[in-house]
């Protein structure tokens, strides 16, 4: 005899997300096909409960290949709760897996308005140029639809999730990307990358030279000059976490690169911190070195 089918939305979505982690997609998508008529059926507003029925239901769409109706979902998903970030990266892959690179780029890139750190996106934009690069040439950023800018309210809502949701979301895969030892090819295209943005910030475009830096690095991370460079854009912008960050990068590349030693102690200046294991002496050695 068959196990009776939760009668509630909410059971019913846990009894797709069991079928999913069991590998079970076509029975996790009917659960929340279900699930959706049921929440359909009662005529209750609830976006947010409907938004991730359609996300979870796409996941299963494309665990099984089917992309089209993957996007589907992720886009009804995103109707109803805009900027969410699971559907963003499904859709991105479905983009992805049917060679629709230049979508699946501004998706990756939505993404990276939300949480710059989220690595499945970091490697999908990097993977995404390549193709973008080969395909259409230098000028390929010409050729993309409009990246959407994600509004404030939505950063906050991803910010205020537990942690454990991000990590799920999230991956380890980081740490693989920056192991990575770039082709001949990657490094010719990073200092490429990398000359735009310093061009940029001689204009005093900081923000879009911030980019010009992110983009380098995605094809070479062992260039210690790109991480001072994109810390000098963040002591502008008065991001001095991150200036400080990015000195260190280069710094572990580089310990001699004087301009990371200098602009992380005005970071730390400005963010009126000592530095790492050396205090303020670091910051008046640095000024010593400089003048």
């Amino acid at each position: 005899m068959a196990p009776k089918l939760p009668d509630s939305v909410e059971g019913l979505r846990a009894a797709g997300n069991q079928s999913f982690r069991n590998g079970q997609y076509a029975e996790a998508s009917a659960l929340y096909c279900r699930a959706l008529r049921l929440l359909q059926v009662r005529g209750s507003s609830d976006p947010e409960e409907e938004s991730v029925l359609y996300s979870n239901r796409a996941a299963c769409h494309l665990k099984d290949g089917n992309c089209t109706d993957c996007i589907k979902d992720c886009t009804s998903a995103l109707a109803l709760v805009p900027f969410s970030m699971k559907p963003l990266l499904r859709r991105a892959s479905a983009y992805e897996a049917l060679e629709k690179y230049p979508l699946a780029y501004v998706d990756y890139k939505t993404v990276l308005q939300i949480d710059n750190s989220v690595a499945s996106a970091l490697e999908g934009i990097n993977r995404m140029t390549r193709a973008l690069m080969d395909s259409l040439g230098p000028e390929w950023r010409l050729k993309l639809p409009s990246i959407p800018v994600v509004p404030v309210s939505a950063q906050k809502r991803w910010n205020s999730l537990p942690s454990e949701n991000k990590e799920s979301t999230k991956n380890k895969s980081k740490e693989t990307t920056k192991s990575r030892v770039p082709s001949a090819g990657d490094v010719e295209r990073a200092r490429v990358l990398k000359e735009e943005g310093n061009e940029l910030v001689k204009k005093g475009n900081h923000k879009k030279a911030i980019e010009k830096y992110n983009e380098s690095l995605l094809f070479s991370n062992l260039e210690s000059t790109t991480y001072s460079n994109r810390a000098l854009c963040h002591l502008v912008l008065n991001q001095d976490k991150e200036a400080v960050k990015d000195c260190t990068e280069a710094l572990k590349l580089d310990g001699k690169n004087v301009k990371a030693l200098y602009r992380r102690a005005q970071a730390y200046k400005s963010l009126k911190v000592t530095g790492p294991a050396q205090g303020t002496n670091i910051a008046a050695g640095v000024y010593a070195i400089i003048h």
